[in-house]
């Protein structure tokens, strides 16, 4: 089957999001395939920067894969094209995503503090045994270091990189370095290995359900309340969109 035909592509904003009925499942087969992919798990607040910034809405419209994952994705296409998208937060697509790679596949993460990286491997190697984390690197390099991270991921060319730096860095990060290794399944992965180093916890399944998981994060970080603004921006901006482009 062509890969191609596995996905159906919608669009928000201008921005595409595609639709699987199993996106492991396609990003497995490219991993065994060794296809060059790159996969944005997409929320509203991507979405409001991509509307000022030229060069992450191009990463995002040129991605091999947009999964729709915040709850203003979701929403946009209830409300506004009456379609039912369900959303697959990023940070559930990656686990799933790890939790289904054998032995054959070798894995990289990089990004996030030195205890959160070196705590978030050993969380993955206590539950998933099987799984081939070739190669682990927390994101505060510079100089010496950083080159000698770069000659090492030629060298080991893993299969699967989870690159956790934050948006959009993480996506301009993929974009700048991604001819290492043409063949490597490359995803941005936020503040991921926050969670499963434990040093954060997700929302209570409940509040997820209920599209308030921005609220719980809130709660945890309330700094972030500026960020927070993106979701009814988002509704509001995706709104006038829908009028002028009808």
């Amino acid at each position: 089957m062509n890969e191609k035909e596995d996905l159906k592509t919608l669009t928000v904003m201008g921005l595409p999001v595609h639709q699987s009925p199993d996106y492991v499942g396609w990003l497995r087969r490219r991993a065994e395939q060794r296809e060059s992919t790159h996969v944005v798990t997409l929320n509203a607040e991507m979405c409001m920067q991509a509307q000022e910034n030229a060069q992450l809405r191009q990463f995002i419209q040129s991605a091999d894969l947009v999964a729709p994952d915040g709850s203003g994705i979701e929403l946009y296409f209830k409300l506004f094209k009456g379609l039912p998208v369900k959303r697959y937060p990023g940070i559930e697509l990656a686990a799933d995503l790890l939790s289904s790679l054998g032995p054959a596949q070798k894995v990289a993460f990089y990004g996030g503090k030195p205890e959160v990286v070196t705590a978030a491997a050993k969380h993955w190697q206590g539950r998933s045994p099987q799984l081939n984390l070739a190669l682990v690197q927390h994101g505060y390099i510079k100089g010496v270091e950083f080159d000698d991270f770069i000659n090492r991921l030629v060298e080991v060319q893993p299969d699967v990189i989870f690159v956790g730096l934050g948006v959009p860095r993480q996506e301009f990060w993929i974009a700048e370095h991604r001819h290492l290794c043409p063949n490597a399944v490359w995803i941005g992965v936020g503040g991921s290995y926050d969670i499963w180093s434990g040093m954060k916890a997700r929302a209570p399944k409940w509040m997820c359900n209920a599209h308030l998981e921005w609220l719980y994060r809130l709660y945890q970080e309330p700094w972030r309340w500026r960020r927070m603004l993106a979701l009814p921006q988002f509704v509001w901006a995706s709104f006038w969109y829908r009028l002028r482009k009808g």
